[in-house]
């Protein structure tokens, strides 16, 4: 096999004839399979197997029905399923053209490059396809910041940001990735210096159906921009941050409506407790849930710790403002700065533990009783 394209999908039925026509058309003599790996929840599985069914090349459908990590997660398990070690990625909206895959692979079989990169910031590229000024200047932005953070590892990338572009698995480690969102070119060339090559490509129109970018997916970027380059604890303080911003902003507010400080410090909490969990739950400890029990679960020990943290910050709140004579506002952003190591320790150690297994909990209590009988 000579080259495996991987195609994450969701709801996108209208697409998938015309891909799997034009890639076949762009790779003729060559091996080549086209994987689908699809989180949809249309009938696009259907129109895949339909078309799999009398295509040229060997089409493979995997279907998840828990699509962990987004499209990243879904690549990356196209990367564990392919029958080939080069795999080209490309979206399935065919705003990434499919005659541009001889191009990448032609570029990999001169051996000297671990990634070829389908590019749009190099001669001969074009982001026309975006759909206005404003996604193509956040594109730039987000671009800019992201070669800024690793200027040394994409220092021969001039997209980091594409979704388009062929890979040698020989050179990943995959079990190091943690693929959150869109950016999974980022998530591979952040991990390991690797050696980068690219061509153009002229980013083209939606072919059918609608965007997938949203606001929602701009904060997992960030995220995932802040873990690569910080660590946890840092997308922990980010998240941090922004409750702490909220629950000043909800405690100045009902204080100016003649709400008692005490009291509005405690209204605060609770909302940036729920608010805060949310942003953890589906931002900074996204690649543990799956393994760390049941959401209610994970709500409760959260809320309970952070219920407990206000119990006894509220009234080092209440110390600091009559005795200390500190503003009331200056007082609660002092108490929450201090309890953010604590409150990071206690989520990446309690909250999103791996779960144990129930051989695992009977080896823990049988394991010490066969020690004591030997002895």
């Amino acid at each position: 096999m000579d080259l495996s394209v991987i195609v994450p999908t969701f709801n996108e039925g209208p697409n998938v004839a015309e891909l799997v026509r034009r890639t076949t058309a762009a790779l003729p003599g060559r091996a080549v399979e086209i994987v689908f790996v699809d989180d949809s929840t249309d009938d696009t599985p259907d129109i895949i197997r339909t078309v799999a069914a009398t295509a040229d090349v060997p089409v493979r459908l995997i279907h998840r029905d828990d699509p962990v990590g987004g499209l990243g997660g879904a690549v990356v398990e196209g990367f564990r399923a392919a029958a080939s070690d080069r795999c080209v990625v490309m979206d399935g909206d065919l705003q990434h053209p499919p005659e541009i895959i001889a191009d990448l692979l032609e570029r990999a079989e001169m051996g000297d490059a671990d990634v070829v990169v389908a590019s749009r910031y190099i001669a001969g590229g074009t982001s026309d396809g975006l759909a206005n000024a404003v996604r193509t200047t956040v594109s730039r932005a987000s671009t800019l910041l992201t070669k800024a953070m690793f200027p040394k590892k994409l220092h021969n990338c001039s997209d980091p940001m594409t979704g388009f572009f062929l890979v040698d698995l020989r050179s990943l480690d995959l079990e190091s990735l943690r693929p959150r969102g869109f950016k999974i070119l980022l998530e591979i060339l952040a991990r390991k210096q690797l050696r980068v090559a690219e061509v153009p490509f002229a980013f083209a129109p939606r072919f059918a159906g609608e965007s997938k970018a949203s606001l929602s997916q701009g904060m997992r970027f960030l995220t995932q921009l802040t873990m690569l380059r910080f660590g946890r604890m840092s997308a922990f303080a980010v998240v941090g941050g922004i409750g702490a911003l909220a629950n000043l902003a909800i405690m100045w507010a009902l204080t100016e409506f003649g709400m008692e400080y005490l009291w509005a410090a405690v209204v605060a909490s609770v909302i940036t407790i729920i608010g805060n969990f949310l942003l953890l739950e589906y931002l900074v400890f996204a690649d543990m849930r799956a393994e760390s029990g049941q959401m209610w679960h994970r709500f409760a020990k959260s809320f309970a710790f952070n219920g407990i943290e206000a119990i006894v910050r509220i009234p080092v709140i209440g110390i600091l403002v009559e005795r200390a004579h500190l503003p009331s506002v200056l007082a609660a952003a002092l108490t929450l700065v201090a309890a953010f190591v604590v409150r990071f320790v206690f989520h990446a150690l309690v909250v999103y533990a791996p779960k144990k297994s129930r051989a695992a909990r009977i080896a823990a209590v049988v394991e010490p009783l066969e020690d004591e009988l030997a002895a």
